[in-house]
């Protein structure tokens, strides 16, 4: 499965960067595929595996932050691993063709 999420702190001011990097440094660290743009971080795994670095990425937040605002989609596809690069590749081929 891939899941991409948001992780926002509310109420800490505006510049929230640095909390933002606490979230994205667990899932780093979490040896899971991942791919962090200016909006989301995917991550892909098992369920549990992936939930897990969910769920512990919004606590590096909440740890910090009186408020945390999670936006959550995921493509539960069992069977299919690499997703995130190959769904990229495809459109890419389609692009170039």
């Amino acid at each position: 499965m891939i899941v991409a999420f948001s992780v926002t702190p509310l109420g800490v001011g505006e510049d929230v960067g640095e909390y933002v990097a606490d979230a994205v440094r667990v899932v780093r660290e979490s040896g899971l595929p991942n791919r962090t743009d200016a909006m989301f971080t995917s991550v892909e795994g098992e369920w549990d595996e992936v939930m897990d670095v969910v769920k512990r990425a919004v606590a590096a937040v909440e740890a910090r932050a009186p408020r945390v605002s999670v936006v959550l989609k995921a493509d539960i596809r069992p069977g299919v691993t690499d997703g995130m690069t190959s769904k990229v590749e495809t459109v890419e081929r389609h692009l170039a063709g």
